[in-house]
């Protein structure tokens, strides 16, 4: 599953008004419910959160690079090939 960790370090660190942070926070929002609504999903490993999409592709789409060991990502890419030469 591909996955990368969540760190929140400054979500409003270069805001300069109340009204400004609460629309970097808005902003973050509809961020996150897009993402939620697309499949995506919060994990804890290992005391840290991580975002998650069992598809690949659509993790990959939205432009996100997987931490996942390069084994895990090598393991994807040759069962996708697969499945594709199986069709």
């Amino acid at each position: 599953m591909t996955y990368f960790t969540w760190k929140e370090e400054g979500l409003t660190n270069d805001c300069e008004t109340l009204d400004s942070m609460a629309a970097r926070f808005e902003e973050s929002a509809r961020l996150m419910r897009k993402m939620s609504a697309e499949g995506f999903q919060v994990e804890k490993r290992n005391k840290r959160q991580v975002i998650t999409h069992i598809d690949s592709k659509i993790f990959n789409d939205w432009g996100f690079i997987s931490e996942e060991p390069p084994y895990q990502q090598l393991t994807l890419i040759l069962e996708e090939e697969n499945n594709q030469k199986d069709q």
